[in-house]
């Protein structure tokens, strides 16, 4: 899947809430209508970038402005302690779902709030262009948005550039705030939000040569071809290479198909399909060739393709925007094929229904969303992609958090569960960016990637899977975490030795959330106390990953794809490997229910904290004690005979550390036959 160089994002950093108001709320967002009763006036902040420092002078007042206004819940406090209840095992109203018309109805944006709000923009002079039940588009010149909100617009210095935004909090009388939720766009800055979580092995490794000659003048084994991959951990070992981190490195290991991954970790030994589940995927764009490449990949591997109407998509190509920013349909459709083709996999009879935003945006991403909630399309959702939320100024536009927790609690109240990838940037540190093959550039401070770090979210982190047969059998898993060494141009050493780091999943204590309730007990106070700068806070934080699944670099997996060319399949690394993957085990969870949902599942996830295999970075099951776990990746010869590969060491995240109990580079760790039929059995049928 495409790297960062694909996306070279900008956010909007508009009139939000302030960040200290985030992160006095861990459930529930500091939205405008919750402190309406509290006085004449509402205000809803402006960005920290919008200094008197920066500030390079008003906007003229016939600028044309356009901007999204989020809706409010009519009861938010309601609409928060109903999705605690439905989700939390242990309450009266656990599993008591509302239908989308009811979740609506109650909890939706008032028609009266609405109402009201649209004539007081009116009144103003403003343009309502679109209006759905979430939001309303607005336009308007300068003038007539600094008279509708009480301030001033204002142009600002910004390492990406001018932009304007306005000088101080957005004003709105109490009779019209209630029913403003957020608002997004008051400034110049594109927003162009969220990037794939996953790599093309051949994009991140190479391509293996098997047509150059060895160099003869050198002690190269004579072959032509590269080493093999391994079908199963240590089929092969690397021969002609220097020592490395241990005296015989394995070769890399074969991607995997989904009847290795099955087995791996139980769902074959229970039976589970995912059998009356259902599963959505929200990506940006949309493949032209998803459902055939889906069912050539399927069959391929022995499984059976989607039967008629199992696969279903939503995709609006008339509709589709800045391509050029988030890296085109084409970028895209690997990440699609990758998580449609693991979510069938690991739930072979599960429904899947594929929902393309109209761009990478967080807006567009999050319409998709509210369209999955609105028309419950699905029991679990994957998400495959994130951002930072801490870079230069106006990179992040917290105004967007408001919005979609109220979606992810709408989605709760209905049973429908969302899962999030973690990220392929361990800390996402400037450090691990410099070196990161899957990093954002732009990252400022270590940090947790959005939105996996949202409480109201599932976010699934990586493991690096090994196998003992080619059938699959499991044999340990440490965290998925790749240092890197370049063999030398003469054959004779690796470089750096221990290599640089290069790949990982994310994870790590959140600074923009507090812990939620069912983190409590599960999670070392120490995590929770620490922030990733090192900074020791009083009041616990958000931990992740809650789960981890295989998603590392040398522990690829099987994708499938044309998408206009000829079909072909290629491995693929990152957490967006290990979302879809845990959303099929989910999948095959509510089956285990017979067919009862699970919902937003993190509190029923941390019940079962003792029934997860505890992925540590040096398994006991290797038997190498502390030894560190490497592979030789075999590129063959380069043109001139020269012998071309990579070492790789596996198990060491940056800044990230996975050992006993919950951690955060595994969180609770990995699923497998136990935790599956806990889900059927007595005393765990919650």
């Amino acid at each position: 899947m495409p790297l960062a160089a694909q996306r070279r994002a900008r956010r909007v950093a508009a009139a939000v809430i302030p960040a200290a108001a985030l992160l006095a709320t861990a459930l529930s967002s500091a939205a405008p209508a919750d402190a309406a009763a509290t006085g004449s006036s509402i205000a809803v902040g402006h960005p920290s970038w919008a200094t008197p420092q920066a500030d390079k002078g008003a906007v003229p007042s016939s600028t044309r402005i356009t901007a999204r206004v989020y809706l409010a819940s009519q009861d938010a406090a309601g609409l928060a302690a109903y999705a605690q209840a439905v989700s939390t095992p242990s309450s009266a109203q656990y599993g008591k779902y509302l239908s989308a018309a009811q979740a609506a109805a109650k909890f939706g944006p008032s028609a009266a709030s609405t109402a009201a709000l649209k004539s007081y923009l009116a009144g103003h002079g403003l343009s309502v262009t679109a209006a759905t039940e979430h939001y309303l588009d607005i336009s308007g010149t300068a003038a007539q948005v600094e008279a509708a909100f009480s301030t001033s617009l204002h142009n600002f210095a910004t390492p990406t550039g001018v932009h304007h935004a306005p000088t101080g909090d957005l004003t709105l009388p109490v009779s019209v705030a209630k029913g403003l939720l957020s608002v997004v766009g008051l400034d110049g800055v594109t927003n162009t939000a969220a990037r794939p979580d996953s790599v093309s092995v051949r994009k991140a490794i190479g391509t293996k040569n098997t047509k150059a000659t060895k160099n003869t003048a050198t002690s190269t084994p004579a072959t032509t071809v590269p080493e093999p991959c391994s079908t199963y951990w240590g089929q092969y070992t690397a021969t002609g290479f220097p020592a490395g981190y241990t005296a015989a490195e394995p070769t890399d290991p074969c991607s995997y198909v989904p009847s290795q991954l099955r087995k791996a970790y139980g769902v074959a030994e229970t039976g589970l399909t995912g059998k009356r589940a259902t599963i959505a995927i929200v990506d940006a764009y949309g493949s032209s060739t998803m459902l055939a490449d889906a069912n050539q990949y399927a069959t391929n591997h022995g499984d059976a393709a989607f039967r008629p109407g199992q696969y279903t998509e939503y995709v609006t190509p008339a509709n589709w925007q800045l391509q050029a920013a988030c890296g085109g349909a084409d970028g895209w459709a690997p990440e699609e094929a990758l998580d449609v083709e693991m979510a069938h996999g690991y739930a072979p009879n599960a429904d899947v229904v594929y929902v393309g935003a109209n761009s990478c945006s967080d807006q567009d991403l999050l319409a998709s969303w509210q369209l999955i909630v609105d028309k419950h399309l699905a029991d679990v959702v994957s998400n495959s992609w994130g951002e930072i939320m801490h870079g230069p100024a106006g990179y992040f536009d917290t105004s967007i958090i408001a919005p979609y927790e109220q979606v992810l609690k709408l989605a709760a109240v209905e049973g429908i569960g969302f899962n999030v990838s973690s990220g392929d940037c361990g800390d996402n540190s400037p450090g691990a960016a410099s070196t990161g093959a899957n990093c954002d550039p732009n990252t400022t401070e270590p940090q947790t990637q959005w939105p996996a770090s949202d409480p109201w979210a599932t976010a699934v982190g990586g493991t690096a899977l090994a196998i003992s047969s080619a059938s699959g059998s499991y044999k340990f898993e440490t965290a998925m975490g790749n240092q890197r060494s370049v063999l030398s141009a003469d054959g004779t050493s690796w470089n750096p030795f221990p290599g640089y780091w290069f790949f990982g999943g994310g994870g790590g204590t959140s600074e923009d959330f507090n812990q939620p309730w069912y983190q409590h007990f599960a999670v070392p106070s120490k995590l929770s106390h620490t922030l990733m700068t090192g900074k020791s806070v009083s009041t616990a934080h958000r931990v992740l990953p809650d789960v981890a699944m295989n998603g590392d670099l040398l522990t690829s997996v099987a994708v499938g794809i044309s998408d206009g060319g000829p079909y072909s399949e290629a491995g693929y690394g990152g957490t967006s490997v290990s979302s879809p993957s845990f959303a099929g085990i989910l999948a095959d969870a509510i089956q285990a229910r017979h067919g009862r949902p699970l919902g937003f599942a993190n509190p029923a996830l941390y019940l079962r904290e003792g029934l997860y295999t505890d992925v540590k970075a040096h398994p006991a099951a290797t038997h190498i004690g502390d030894q560190t776990l490497s592979v030789v990746y075999d590129l063959g010869y380069n043109a001139d005979g020269s012998r071309k590969a990579r070492l790789y060491s596996l198990g060491t995240d940056y800044g990230l550390n996975a050992g006993r109990g919950f951690d955060n580079a595994t969180g609770l760790g990995s699923p497998n036959a136990w935790f599956l039929w806990s889900f059927s059995l007595g005393g765990f049928g919650f």
